[in-house]
């Protein structure tokens, strides 16, 4: 069984931001699963489907973004989901707009949900992919949560479609080849 468990902040407010693109990758894949993430367990809004033999459960936890970690150690502990099978998806304001990034395994940088979840399951050790909301200049505050340009709100769509993608590659074919195929760099404008 795996987990594929996308970070952010519930509630109409932050739907389009930034720092909800954990959400909207999982959105991304409900759809492409035509299944519902809707049923409330574990302080989070949880789905089931299968990616290729795999049972999977499509996360979006509902503590909010600093609190994450909560939602997703009762869901991992309930389940008894493996460390290597929990796929993390958050925003990277260190990766610029547009690109998408897996690794499989790593510390939680300046991300306060990915340092709430590293702090409550106890490990680093599992895969994850950042996406990327570029940075900014002004408060990060502003940034992350703040009203996106219609231009990227496009570019926004494109790379959780593009991160949708690369959660499915990771059970369908393995990490390693995940990231060869979805690893992506994108210049700085």
């Amino acid at each position: 069984m795996y987990i594929i468990a996308g970070l952010g902040n519930p509630g109409d407010k932050y739907a389009r931001t930034r720092h909800n693109m954990g959400f909207r990758v999982i959105d991304k894949l409900s759809a492409d699963l035509s299944v519902d993430v809707t049923r409330a367990k574990f302080k989070s809004l949880i789905g089931e489907c299968r990616i290729g033999s795999e049972k999977v459960l499509l996360v979006k936890p509902q503590t909010f973004m600093n609190l994450s970690g909560d939602a997703l150690r009762d869901v991992a502990n309930f389940y008894k989901v493996p460390d290597e099978n929990i796929i993390v998806i958050y925003d990277d304001i260190d990766i610029p707009l547009g690109a998408i990034r897996i690794r499989k395994f790593g510390g939680p940088g300046t991300h306060n949900g990915m340092r709430s979840v590293v702090s409550r399951l106890g490990t680093t050790q599992f895969p994850r992919i950042r996406t990327g909301v570029g940075g900014n200049e002004g408060s990060l505050v502003n940034h992350v949560i703040g009203k996106v340009s219609k231009d990227e709100e496009q570019v926004l769509d494109e790379t959780a479609t593009k991160a949708a993608k690369a959660a499915r590659d990771i059970i369908e074919v393995g990490i390693d080849k995940a990231m060869n195929l979805n690893n992506t760099s994108k210049k700085k404008d």
